[in-house]
């Protein structure tokens, strides 16, 4: 009874040892495919070099975005144990390629389960995201670079011509400016012609004289009255100065 006990508890250990070193990897956990060129479902079986665990079987399947379990297909397989490598463990990978794609439905969560007699093991899957069109690099940097360069230039451009016409207007006006100064400074003072006299000048000179007959004839007395019909010749200086002084005014 009691060898019986053991037995069956090394048998139970054997197993969980066994188990314990069966596992079922997949490895990235995102891909993106594009249409027309497929996918590739990964799977690394991890087993150990022992006749009970060298014949499985692979099912690969796929989870819609609807919920629902779709199979692919489905193989088995039995690896021969190499020498010196009995009870190791091995890693081997069986990578099932779908192609192509036929359109962005594709888009799910592919798994990949492996069965022995009396184990199973399921990977955690591998999300694929299907597009019909992939990056698609845009020339706007370039465009836009171009563009840039081109405004530049154009503005430059501008710029200069403004400039060469600003000097070509306003050079001939400095040049004339410069040879009329040259001649004013480089002509003699006696080809300056004097200033004519001030006209106040004049009118001062005749004040004097109307103020000096006027002196001239308080100072003397006047002589006896002519006759009716004669004027007196000092009257009719006065009068005339009177004249005089008025227009001057």
């Amino acid at each position: 009874m009691a060898s019986n006990l053991k037995v069956i508890f090394l048998f139970l250990w054997l197993l969980q040892c066994g188990g314990g070193n069966v596992d079922v990897q997949q490895i990235p956990p995102i891909q993106v495919a594009l249409l027309k060129e497929g996918i590739s479902i990964p799977c690394k079986v991890t087993f150990p070099y022992m006749p009970k665990y060298t014949k499985f079987s692979i099912f690969y399947y796929w989870i819609n975005s609807l919920g629902q379990k779709i199979s692919i297909c489905s193989r088995s397989e039995k690896v021969d144990i190499p020498s010196g490598k009995e009870n190791k463990t091995a890693t081997i990978s069986y990578d099932h390629r779908i192609m192509p794609l036929e359109n962005t439905s594709s888009t799910g969560t592919y798994y990949c389960e492996v069965k022995w007699n009396d184990i199973q093991k399921m990977g955690k899957g591998v999300f694929v995201l299907a597009r019909g069109t992939g990056y698609i690099e845009t020339s706007y940097g370039w465009e836009i670079l171009v563009t840039l360069t081109a405004l530049l230039a154009a503005l430059s451009i501008t710029a200069t011509a403004l400039l060469l016409w600003k000097r070509k207007v306003l050079c001939p006006r400095r040049n004339q400016l410069n040879i009329l100064r040259q001649k004013v400074e480089t002509q003699p003072p006696s080809a300056i012609p004097p200033p004519p006299p001030p006209v106040y000048d004049c009118l001062d000179l005749q004040q004097v004289d109307v103020y000096s007959v006027l002196e001239n004839n308080t100072n003397n007395p006047s002589p006896r009255k002519s006759p009716p019909g004669k004027t007196p010749k000092k009257e009719a200086t006065l009068e005339e100065s009177s004249d005089t002084l008025y227009e001057n005014i």
